[in-house]
């Protein structure tokens, strides 16, 4: 019997720091060692830099695309899915994942952790929301010290 691919969503900025850049190639690079497929919004920023550290290391990625033009994908990406959807991509993004990993981010990638903790998918963060509810810490988001600890805890949240 074949086990199952374990599919790990990365969302983030689309313009971001070259700093911030390195963190999501380094996610990448992680979880494609890891043997995981790497699942993101197909397009530039932190969505770029994650495909280019998977493809670095053999790994798999697939991008869930706002348009309707599978060319507008990165180039990292392997497998572009042209949804012309715009927003509301973000949906089936974090539906295709068992666990996502969000770093920096805007409104985008707040819509994007909504609908995954919505979901009961685990959202790992590394340098990005914090969600509070009345001035109290609403949770939901566990926090990760760098590019291996939010891979770990994002595997380690899958297999439980």
């Amino acid at each position: 019997m074949e086990t199952e691919q374990i599919f790990i969503g990365v969302i983030g900025g689309s313009d971001v720091s070259s700093k911030v850049a390195k963190v999501a190639e380094a996610v990448g690079r992680e979880i494609a060692r890891r043997g995981a497929v790497l699942v993101c919004g197909g397009l530039g920023g932190v969505m770029e830099a994650a495909c280019r550290g998977a493809c670095a290391e053999e790994g798999l990625t697939i991008g869930i695309l706002p348009g309707e033009d599978r060319r507008a994908a990165n180039q990292y990406v392997k497998i572009p899915i042209a949804t012309g959807l715009g927003y509301a991509r973000n949906l089936a993004v974090v539906r295709s994942c068992r666990a996502v990993i969000a770093l920096d981010g805007s409104y985008g990638t707040l819509s994007e952790i909504a609908y995954a903790l919505q979901a009961g998918t685990p959202v790992v963060g590394l340098g990005t929301w914090q969600l509070s509810k009345k001035g109290r810490s609403a949770g939901g988001i566990i926090a990760a010290d760098d590019p291996a600890d939010a891979v770990s805890q994002a595997m380690e949240l899958i297999d439980n």
